[in-house]
């Protein structure tokens, strides 16, 4: 693993230039989150990249990763 920032080929990553499920998964491997993704300091504050609002009441991965809005089962 390098200190270098991940990049995915899928079309989310590509075309929205998004943290996408590929790289979740690499993350959960890893047990713990790597460093090129570091967490947000203030859990309460939304994101910068924060996309909710668009996606109906489905939770956008920023806020996800945050710790703001829990994915559902």
């Amino acid at each position: 693993m390098t200190n270098e920032l991940m990049a995915c080929t899928c079309p989310h990553h590509v075309h929205r230039n998004a943290y996408c499920k590929h790289m979740a998964a690499v993350e959960s491997a890893m047990n713990g989150t790597l460093d090129a993704f570091p967490s947000e300091d203030d859990d309460d504050a939304e994101p910068d990249d924060c996309d909710c609002e668009g996606l109906n009441g489905f939770p956008c991965w920023p806020c996800v990763r945050a710790g703001r809005e829990e994915l559902p089962n």
